[in-house]
């Protein structure tokens, strides 16, 4: 007979679904278990059998305040996290973020510069997301035109990349309006999911999906990138055609993601490293794995800043306040993971 025995990796993978259950229930608005179950029996009704569906204001908090921010929360963890563990894997760097190549900062300008001269929603969705692209493309132009080689070009570009959009943003701030919109670019940018809905869900859905799907289909060859250019090309691989593919998904994951969150920073770099803590080095399995533990810590991150005080507590504040020293425990204990 066939051993199925159900393993601590198994259960890592139904965690989402676990934490996605308990943080309906979690929030200043008190939801009773019976009350739950009520509304999503009534929810699911409407859906597939058309039935009227519940006007109540647990149904309006539960469905439509609380499960789009579920699953934006989810969807943001698992792409970051997955974008972190690809760009790690091609750059052969465990220090190495989603933000390597600027996009932070390229999104951060296009939603203070939507901010300035819009101050709309969509708009400023659309702007972060193609300004992330548009510090991606930026940065792979100026490594290609340089005269060095290898990957040490594009986070050199990145890090070039990064601090002019810096800068402009800083402008950007310096010339708000300090009642109105200064208020909003800072809170942006400390990352939040407070206002989002199912449409922009919609919004980031395909990006997120092809991205995560290029990603997932071609993990093997980043096990083989991982190795360095000169294995990688006695193998077969054309590397900088292959690099440049998975940069380029990585970072239309890593610009959706930020288009409704803002910028959320060690996810990306400290998941990877739990993630190789339980699979191992091996991007077949560390790839789902860190999508899986990227989606978790998102989601409970957002649950504590929405509960912990009267008032939502940024996103990018607590990623930072439980991220930094994680990754310094992990340095410590030297549980990076990585060879």
């Amino acid at each position: 007979m066939p051993d199925y025995k159900f393993n601590r990796t198994t259960l890592v993978y139904l965690l989402p679904i676990a934490l996605l259950v308990i943080s309906l229930f979690v929030g200043r608005y008190q939801t009773p278990l019976a009350a739950v179950a009520d509304e999503s029996i009534s929810a699911f009704s409407s859906l597939f059998f058309g039935t009227p569906a519940s006007v109540s204001t647990q149904h309006t908090v539960l469905f439509n305040v609380r499960l789009p921010r579920i699953l934006a929360a989810l969807l943001v963890g698992a792409a970051l996290s997955i974008a972190g563990a690809s760009f790690q894997g091609i750059f052969r760097n465990p220090l190495v973020s989603p933000y390597i190549l600027g996009v932070g900062s390229g999104a951060g300008f296009g939603a203070c510069l939507a901010i300035l001269l819009w101050n709309n929603y969509l708009i400023i969705q659309l702007m972060a997301f193609a300004f992330g692209l548009l510090a991606m493309f930026i940065a792979i132009s100026m490594g290609k035109v340089s005269k060095g080689t290898g990957t040490l070009v594009f986070v050199l570009s990145g890090i070039i990349v990064s601090s002019i959009f810096t800068a402009l943003t800083s402008l950007a701030k310096y010339v708000a309006d300090p009642y109105d919109q200064l208020p909003a670019i800072v809170f942006w940018l400390m990352g939040s999911l407070a206002t989002v809905r199912y449409g922009d869900l919609l919004y980031i859905l395909l990006p997120i999906f092809i991205g995560t799907l290029v990603l997932l289909l071609f993990r093997w060859r980043i096990n083989i990138l991982s190795l360095g250019d000169e294995e990688a090309k006695a193998l077969g691989m054309d590397v900088e055609k292959m690099r440049l593919v998975i940069i380029v998904c990585a970072t239309l994951v890593t610009s959706a993601a930020v288009s409704i969150s803002g910028v959320i920073g060690w996810v990306g770099l400290v998941v990877p490293h739990i993630s190789r803590m339980i699979v191992g080095p091996n991007y077949s399995r560390l790839l789902p794995m860190s999508m899986v533990i990227g989606a978790s810590f998102m989601l409970i991150v957002d649950d504590l800043s929405r509960t912990i005080v009267a008032t939502e507590i940024p996103l990018g504040i607590l990623t930072s306040l439980v991220g930094a020293p994680l990754f310094a425990y992990l340095i410590k204990k030297g549980r990076m993971g990585w060879n």
